[in-house]
């Protein structure tokens, strides 16, 4: 029996000496594994460049973003909603009863930068507006599947039920905004204007300069389609047959194969492809014989959205139609290579087919000139320029909010280098 309860005794102290040498060994192997866990990646803090726009700026201070990667962020698809629009600072509720009542819908054409996209959105989400994305059909399927993940996020936000394969210049760019607006018809939310985007626009314009904007006595009742008679030079993007190749270019037909004139005996104009419409008006695009001609005649011409909305709107039977309108309406603030020396100072970025790529010393011509957005950003070239005037935006929207103000709408923190604070986190508090 003593033989027995000693082997007991001698067994229950092995076991003991196993599980502490077992316990010391799982800690020592474990414990780099933890550490390497605890620090998180610090932000980039905003560059010297941008003091001039960043309010509350004092010397030994500095702004740090609150979120670094916001692409490494939206890639990742287990991501619960609630934390994408806290961590990546989407506005949640209405900031004012005038914006609430005046409820506006997006059309956002995209098809790279992700990021940048990313930003566009939470820069112009509301809860009470509507948003249709239209994200290109040759986009890489990792891109649409992100973009299809944080649309999900959104009650107000949604793909558009028609992918198009757009090609620059091409026939297929004005129906993806076509395919947008059937689908923003269905909307349960009462929306009174839309406007359409691309992902390399960015607004200047908050929310609720926007829909003061557009109920300005000059444009309560009409549709902005800046745009001219169409000028010489630019008759043979209608007179002559063009053909598209799909995801690639717009290239003639044959040796100039003359198209007939357009229907309805109509004037043709030309202006921007960007644009500000009633809702009437939307109907009437998607309704009228008239509308319907003249996008089946458009079908072979180059770049059609530039003259299809803005010869539209000189019909006096369009509902908000603005015979007259000529160039009004602050659409966009664009740079163009032939402008330069008159309407602007010259790009400080760099031009791509004759347009600016902003740089950060763009912004002060773009913060004056005061347009509904500016046009055209690359986050990956000119990221400074981005970061900005993404910063100036917030902190403009935020100080004309008539609520209080949520901790996570904010998107930097402003600090020395022993305390930090948030800034405007006590605006109209």
């Amino acid at each position: 029996m003593r033989k027995l309860e000693g082997a007991k005794c001698r067994f229950l102290l092995c076991l003991g000496i196993s599980v502490m040498v077992l316990s010391v060994f799982y800690l020592m192997t474990r414990a780099p594994t933890e550490a390497l866990r605890v620090p998180k990646p610090t932000c980039r803090s905003f560059s010297t460049e941008c003091k001039a726009f960043l309010p509350n700026t004092e010397g030994g201070k500095e702004w740090h973003h609150h979120d670094c990667k916001v692409e490494n962020y939206i890639l990742n698809s287990h991501v619960e909603c609630s934390n994408l629009t806290r961590d990546l600072h989407f506005i949640t509720r209405p900031l004012s009863l005038e914006e609430e009542d005046y409820p506006l819908a997006f059309i956002v054409t995209v098809h790279k930068e992700l990021e940048l996209f990313v930003r566009l959105l939470r820069a112009i989400y509301m809860p009470q507006n509507v948003y249709c994305i239209h994200v290109d059909a040759k986009a890489p399927s990792e891109y649409q599947a992100a973009v299809r993940k944080l649309v999900s996020c959104f009650e107000n936000t949604f793909l558009s039920s028609r992918s198009e394969t757009v090609t620059y210049a091409g026939f297929s760019r004005l129906q993806a905004d076509l395919n947008c607006m059937k689908d923003l018809v269905r909307s349960k939310i009462g929306w009174r204007k839309v406007v359409n985007l691309c992902g390399q626009d960015f607004p200047v314009k908050t929310n609720l300069e926007l829909v003061q904007y557009m109920q300005s006595k000059e444009w309560r009742d009409r549709n902005m389609t800046p745009g001219i008679k169409q000028p010489v030079h630019m008759r043979y993007r209608t007179r002559l047959q063009h053909k598209e190749i799909t995801g690639s270019h717009v290239t003639q037909k044959g040796k100039g194969l003359h198209k007939g004139p357009p229907p309805h005996n109509l004037q043709v104009y030309f202006g921007t492809a960007y644009y500000a419409l009633t809702r009437a008006f939307v109907d009437f695009v998607l309704e009228s014989p008239i509308a319907f001609d003249l996008l089946e005649w458009s079908k072979d011409t180059f770049s059609p959205d530039e003259h299809y909305w803005v010869t539209l709107n000189h019909i006096k039977e369009a509902p908000g139609s603005h015979i007259d309108g000529g160039w009004a309406g602050d659409i966009r603030a664009i740079k163009w290579r032939d402008q330069e020396g008159r309407i602007h100072n010259g790009c400080k970025g760099h031009y791509v087919r004759d347009i600016c790529i902003y740089g950060v010393e763009d912004l002060p011509w773009i913060i004056n000139r005061n347009s509904m957005f500016a046009n055209k950003f690359e986050s990956s070239t000119f990221p400074k320029a981005v970061d900005c005037l993404e910063l100036w935006h917030r902190s403009k929207v935020l100080r004309q909010a008539t609520v209080s103000i949520e901790p996570s709408w904010l998107l930097a923190t402003q600090s020395n280098f022993t305390s930090g604070s948030y800034f405007n986190v006590s605006a109209r508090a």
